[in-house]
């Protein structure tokens, strides 16, 4: 009773632009965080409750408005002008506008302007949960050969596929975070540019890692910082070990700005008419990969930057566990051995190459104790993938006509056949 009654008659007139703008000042915030509200209270918020009194926000107006918004975000309420297309809002933008009317009029209930948090009662839409879409090796090799005119650019988007980097943590990247001679880089602060200021803060997790990177990868790292070397030298200057690994100077002396690079990215994208043109799908692609390949989870989420033990990276990327889960499976069953009809003609691509070896076993071109060539050797002759060339050799080994050892190309074998074909 004491409730409705201070729906009739509230403790404070309040009104839903002052609780808010409130809020916002004692509220902590990271600065891109703090800019999105700010962007959804002035575009979703304060046109429909502004001028609200807060105590008359209730949670069947917060679900209409929800329903409404996932319809159009114009909330044009199906009165369509003669140009106008109705575009809804994504959903998990609209739980963004309920968590800030959910924890303003928490605090408010706190400073007790309301005696009740409308909006804790209040259902948003479900969560919506996005596959990942990285591009494929195709699309890849695309990129970077367009992107191979800007040294710089190519090995931006070279980093951020193989070490699945974000933006702002390569656009924070120091000469003195990255070890040429052990081959690893220190990723510990990130990047950060809104309307009010741009500086380098903590990453995400607020956690630092180091990540391993491979010799090629190191090579390009190189070649970049002599390049750098060679502009200071150019410019009179040292060169400074603080400097930015990315920069718009040839000092290094400014970082690249996320946002610039993400646009840049996306143009890129559009002209090469890539699925997504969203930068983090390379971030995307180093982990399906990894993952695709076999790399343990755990492994895959250290290198993320995913500090729950994997639990983020399963989530986000549980249909690419599920790829690596089939691989598996025909792994096994190219394991087990299997019989065959007598005198069956290659149907399959890796029967064709099996017979292509066995006539060659057969015919004396491959002795005993020969080694066979190398299973890349073998795809790059015939065009086949390196699993269908792993089949053919698994078929001979059970025939008896190879031997195979970890670590160590195939042989033919000393001993005859177990199974003539």
């Amino acid at each position: 009773m004491s409730q409705v009654d201070e729906k009739r008659h509230p403790r404070s007139n309040v009104t839903v632009s002052q609780v808010l703008e409130q809020w916002l000042e004692v509220a902590r915030h990271e600065d891109s965080t703090r800019e999105r509200y700010q962007d959804l209270i002035r575009l979703y918020i304060e046109p429909t409750f502004g001028t609200t009194t807060a105590a008359k926000i209730d949670a069947e107006l917060l679900e209409r408005c929800y329903a409404r918004l996932r319809a159009c975000k114009d909330l044009c309420g199906g009165k369509r002008a003669k140009d106008h297309e109705c575009t809804p809002l994504a959903s998990n933008t609209v739980r963004k506008i309920h968590f800030i009317f959910r924890s303003a009029f928490d605090r408010a209930v706190r400073w007790r302007y309301l005696s009740v948090n409308q909006a804790e009662i209040a259902q948003p839409p479900s969560f919506e949960h996005s596959e990942p879409d990285p591009p494929s090796a195709a699309e890849a090799a695309s990129l970077l050969r367009e992107a191979s005119e800007d040294p710089q650019w190519c090995l931006l988007l070279w980093l951020t596929m193989v070490t699945g980097c974000r933006r702002g943590e390569l656009c924070a990247l120091r000469w003195g975070d990255v070890d040429l001679a052990a081959g690893m880089l220190s990723i510990e602060r990130s990047y950060s540019k809104t309307r009010e200021r741009a500086r380098e803060k903590s990453t995400k997790t607020r956690q630092r890692r180091r990540i391993a990177l491979d010799t090629h990868t190191v090579e390009l790292l190189r070649e970049h910082r002599e390049q750098a070397r060679s502009n200071c030298a150019a410019l009179g200057t040292g060169f400074d070990d603080n400097a930015f690994v990315f920069s718009t100077e040839p000092d290094g002396s400014a970082p690249l700005l996320p946002r610039s690079v993400s646009q840049r990215y996306r143009r890129l994208a559009q002209r090469l008419e890539l699925r997504s043109t969203r930068l983090h799908a390379l971030r995307h692609y180093s982990a399906t990969e990894l993952l695709a390949n076999g790399t343990d989870l755990r492994t895959v989420a250290g290198r993320l930057g995913h500090v729950d033990g994997g639990v983020t990276t399963l989530n986000t990327y549980a249909g690419w566990v599920t790829e690596a889960d089939r691989k598996a499976a025909n792994t096994i069953a190219d394991t087990v051995p299997r019989p065959e009809p007598a005198n069956r003609r290659p149907r399959s691509p890796y029967e064709h190459l099996a017979a292509e070896l066995r006539d060659a076993i057969t015919t004396g071109t491959y002795s005993p104790g020969d080694e066979l060539p190398t299973v890349t050797d073998l795809a790059t002759t015939h065009d086949l993938s390196t699993g269908t060339v792993q089949r053919a050799i698994t078929l001979l080994r059970q025939e008896g006509l190879i031997d195979v050892a970890r670590g160590r190309r195939a042989t033919v074998a000393h001993r005859g056949p177990q199974a003539a074909h």
